[in-house]
């Protein structure tokens, strides 16, 4: 498949993964158990998109491992990135209505993004090298 097929192919998959684990799979325990360390939901949420994300490395084209490797990368920066959110948007007590609650919440949505620019860009250099 040519490189900017499996580029548009995996950022594709990567947005309607996304919009699917952050928007519609999010029932009310997981949203509470962002931010604590030891609730489940953070840990649960960021594994759906672990997940989620297994098509987009397949379309890259890496071997099982390193499927297994970009999925545990995916993992843990998703869950430091909603951590963190969760944290801040706890400790600023901002509503909905409010610039800093979309200011935190554009920001996480940012830095999600940025990840799956980075894993794009990792996996690609990892299958275009072998």
């Amino acid at each position: 498949m040519h490189l900017v097929t499996v580029t548009i192919a995996m950022l594709l998959v990567f947005q309607v993964k996304h919009f699917v684990a952050d928007y519609l799979l999010q029932p009310g325990w997981v949203l509470r158990g962002k931010g604590d360390l030891r609730q489940p939901g953070g840990y649960v949420h960021a594994g759906v998109h672990a997940l989620g994300s297994l098509p987009a490395f397949f379309i890259a084209g890496l071997g099982i491992a390193e499927i297994a490797a970009f999925a545990a990368a995916e993992f843990v920066i998703h869950y430091t990135i909603d951590y963190s959110k969760a944290r801040l948007a706890r400790n600023s007590k901002s509503g909905p209505n409010t610039r800093a609650f979309w200011a935190i919440h554009g920001a996480d949505q940012l830095m999600h993004q940025l990840t799956y620019a980075g894993l794009i860009y990792a996996a690609l250099r990892v299958t275009v090298a072998a």
